[in-house]
């Protein structure tokens, strides 16, 4: 099992960093593309990316960050909060009737190997990638008395998928991207309100007797997949 600390997201945005600087660096600039991507994964997602191809020969890096807001945050079939409503009641219920909103958001910072495959048909363009992935994931349950509660996990992951690119004109393209994303588990925190104002916050390790019943009431990928559609232009 893998568990994210806080001082691993900034080892990690420092690697990016220097990923990027490497890569542009070693082409002056040239031949870089910058991408931004639409669609879903795992709910509504966005994506923004840099893309160096040929770095050494066919074999690129490319660096991306993505945000989605999740289309369920908190898993409806677990039970409603106690002291809010009679026993057996789900969250789901409490939902429909009004006590109850969710909310979350899912940001995946990626780190790939890109592998350029030419082009399959006249003007498409196609590639595979694969590399490393760190996702910080975040989900919160409120009611209308004043409670709510936040749950959080930041977990390193693995992915892999495939871009086809087709130019629009000399130097932008329309861009599709099909993939899959695996996290690791890792430790979930959370953060809790009462009624009365009062706050408490726990964090729960993977070993941890109560894990299991925290994660499943907060919903995060294990494994992810992905369709954007979008443009990218090329420097």
């Amino acid at each position: 099992m893998f568990s994210a600390e806080p001082g691993a997201m900034k080892k990690l945005i420092s690697l990016t960093i220097l990923a990027v600087s490497a890569t542009a660096g070693a082409q002056a600039f040239n031949n870089l593309h910058l991408g931004l991507t639409g669609g879903y994964a795992g709910g509504l997602s966005g994506e923004v990316f840099v893309h160096a191809p040929n770095v050494i020969g066919p074999v690129g890096v490319k660096v991306g960050v993505a945000y989605t807001r999740p289309s369920d945050s908190i898993n409806d079939a677990s039970p409603e909060l106690p002291g809010l409503s009679g026993p057996g009641e789900t969250f789901g219920a409490a939902k429909q009737a009004g006590r109850a909103t969710e909310s979350g958001s899912q940001t995946v910072v990626s780190i790939d190997g890109t592998y350029g495959l030419g082009e399959v048909a006249p003007g498409i363009d196609t590639l595979v990638y694969g590399g490393v992935r760190y996702g910080m994931f975040r989900a919160n349950e409120e009611y209308g008395s004043g409670r709510t509660t936040t749950y959080s996990s930041s977990s390193f992951g693995l992915g892999a998928g495939a871009m086809a690119s087709y130019a629009l004109t000399g130097n932008l393209s329309l861009v599709g991207d099909l993939g899959a994303d695996y996290f690791f588990n890792s430790a979930i925190n959370v953060n809790a309100t009462k009624t009365d104002g009062t706050s408490y916050s726990d964090r729960y390790d993977t070993s941890d007797g109560s894990y299991a019943e925290n994660g499943a009431r907060f919903i995060r990928p294990g494994t992810n997949f992905k369709a954007r559609i979008g443009v990218k232009y090329m420097f």
